[in-house]
C-alpha cells in the first residue's frame, strides 16, 4: 500500500499550497513497512528568510492560521522551530507527523478546501516582499526504534533547545550499519549521558541520501553541552565507536548539525 502510494508520486510534483507549500516531492524510494507506529512519517519543512519582515509574516501566517487550521483536521506531532544556529539565518523549520502517506494527502486535500485559510495564504504570500527566500522539504520515515514524540506533561515553562543532526553515510550498507549501531549499544548511552532523540528517521525523499536524521531536545544549551561532553568521553561509547570502524569503516563520514528553539506556539516545546 505505501509502495503504491510513492509509486503514484513518481514524475509528479504536489504544493501544498495551504500549509505554504507543505511538500514538492520528487522521484524516491519505496519504504519498508513498520508495523504498528502511529507515525510512520514526518514532513520537514525550512523557510529561509532574510532580515526585514519576513520571519515575523512566517510566525504569523503559521501561528494565526495554518496551525490552527492543521490542528482541527490532525492530531499527529507537529514542531515549529526557529534557528539559533543554522548554515542559513533566519530560517524556521516545521515538522509535521502521519501515519501514512496517503494521510498526508488526505490533510492536504482537506486544507486546500479550507476557504479562509487560502485567503490568509494567498495574504501571506502577497506581502511588501516575497514570503521567504526558498523552501527546502524532506519526506523522513520513522525507523523502527524511533519513539513516538508526544507534548510533555507539564509542559515545559520556557520553550526547549533542539539540535538537528543528519548523519550522511557513504553506502547503504554502512548506513544499516550505523542503524544498528543506534539501534543496539548507542541509544542506552545516549540516555545514560542526557541525550534523549525524540526522532530516529531516514529520508526517503530529499537530498544527502542515504542518511541518519535525528532530533534531540534540551532544556537549553548548557545541559545541550553537559550530555555531549559526557558522551564523548564515555568509555562504552569509545570502546563501541571503535569496534564499529574496525568492522565497517566509517559509517558516518559527514555530520551536519542545526541548532533550533521551538517557537512559543509550537503544539510540541
Amino acid at each position: 500500500m505505501e509502495y503504491q502510494a510513492i509509486k503514484a508520486m513518481m514524475n509528479r510534483r504536489f504544493f501544498l499550497e495551504a500549509m505554504g507549500g507543505m511538500a514538492m516531492l520528487t522521484p524516491g524510494l519505496a519504504a519498508q513497512a513498520t508495523g504498528e507506529r502511529k507515525t510512520r512519517f514526518y514532513l520537514l519543512e525550512t523557510y529561509h528568510l532574510k532580515h526585514g519582515t519576513q520571519l515575523g509574516r512566517l510566525h504569523d501566517y503559521l501561528s494565526q492560521w495554518a496551525l490552527p487550521a492543521f490542528e482541527k483536521l490532525h492530531n499527529g506531532p507537529k514542531i515549529v522551530l526557529e534557528a539559533l544556529v543554522a548554515a542559513h539565518m533566519p530560517q524556521v523549520a516545521v515538522i509535521f507527523g502521519f501515519r501514512s502517506l496517503a494521510e498526508m494527502w488526505d490533510v492536504r486535500a482537506k486544507l486546500n478546501r479550507d476557504e479562509e485559510l487560502r485567503k490568509a495564504f494567498e495574504a501571506w504570500q502577497a506581502g511588501p516582499e516575497p514570503p521567504f527566500e526558498l523552501q527546502n522539504n524532506v519526506l523522513l520515515e520513522a525507523t523502527g526504534y524511533s519513539p513516538e514524540i508526544a507534548p510533555l506533561d507539564p509542559p515545559p515553562s520556557t520553550p526547549r533547545i533542539f539540535e538537528l543532526r543528519v548523519y550522511h553515510s557513504p553506502t547503504w550498507r554502512q548506513l544499516q550499519a550505523l542503524h544498528e549501531r543506534f539501534e543496539g549499544p548507542e541509544i542506552k548511552i545516549f540516555h545514560r549521558v542526557g541525550v534523549r532523540p525524540l526522532l530516529y528517521s531516514s529520508t526517503v525523499i530529499g537530498p544527502n541520501m542515504p542518511n541518519l536524521t535525528y532530533l534531540i531536545p534540551f532544556d537549553d544549551l548548557a545541559a545541550r553541552e553537559k550530555a555531549w561532553n559526557a558522551f564523548g568521553a564515555d568509555e562504552e561509547w569509545i570502546k563501541v565507536r571503535k569496534e564499529s570502524i574496525d568492522k565497517h569503516g566509517q559509517i558516518a563520514n559527514v555530520i551536519q548539525l542545526a541548532l533550533y528553539r521551538a517557537t512559543a506556539y509550537s503544539p510540541i516545546r
